[in-house]
């Protein structure tokens, strides 16, 4: 395998910055660690957790999304994150499969949820993806769409107010003219 290519990419908020892979860092699905104890079986997010301040890692499709608290200098931790990336992306599978025990964001089965869902892959998702995020559905329960935001999105002061405000315009546009958005509670 040739070396990994790492480009770092600022996002919109900024205790979240995205590294860019030239290979796949997770090839189905997404997943977020919000410590290294959920990190099972995913060396390469465990090993990005050893980074001081560092308190999330996302991974989806060729990134990793790093959050920190705030209290750290990205210039410093850029060059540790990327010699993490450099010194374990050739043991690194990203095929891995996350064990989850009862996902509350699973919404496959709804067949309203799964209309809200193209929406929201048709106009959402790509720019969250693009910032190092995404988000997730939680419930649709009498015209409320409970979401979680992932990655970048999760701690962004602007996903609160105006990406919650936006997606909300668009449902009511595309879906049903009364859905009202809401972010879930901390599940943790």
């Amino acid at each position: 395998m040739a070396s990994v290519q790492t480009i770092v990419q600022t996002t919109p908020n900024p205790n979240a910055f995205k590294f860019v892979v030239n290979s796949p860092v997770k090839t189905e699905g997404n997943v977020t660690y919000r410590s290294a104890a959920e990190c099972q079986n995913n060396a390469l997010a465990e090993s990005i957790f050893s980074v001081a301040n560092v308190t999330e890692v996302y991974f989806y499709d060729n990134y990793i999304t790093v959050t920190q608290d705030g209290a750290a200098d990205w210039e410093d931790m850029e060059d540790q994150i990327k010699s993490i990336i450099a010194d374990q992306f050739t043991q690194h599978d990203p095929n891995f499969v996350v064990e989850v025990k009862d996902d509350p964001f699973a919404a496959d089965d709804d067949p309203e949820l799964a209309k809200i869902n193209e929406v929201l892959d048709r106009t959402i998702r790509p720019a969250l993806q693009m910032d190092g995020g995404d988000l997730a559905i939680y419930a649709l329960q009498d015209n409320v769409l409970t979401i979680n935001y992932q990655g970048a999105c999760g701690s962004c002061p602007s996903s609160t107010m105006g990406t919650l405000q936006a997606i909300e315009g668009i449902l009511r546009e595309e879906y049903h003219p009364d859905i009202t958005v809401k972010m879930a509670q901390a599940l943790g």
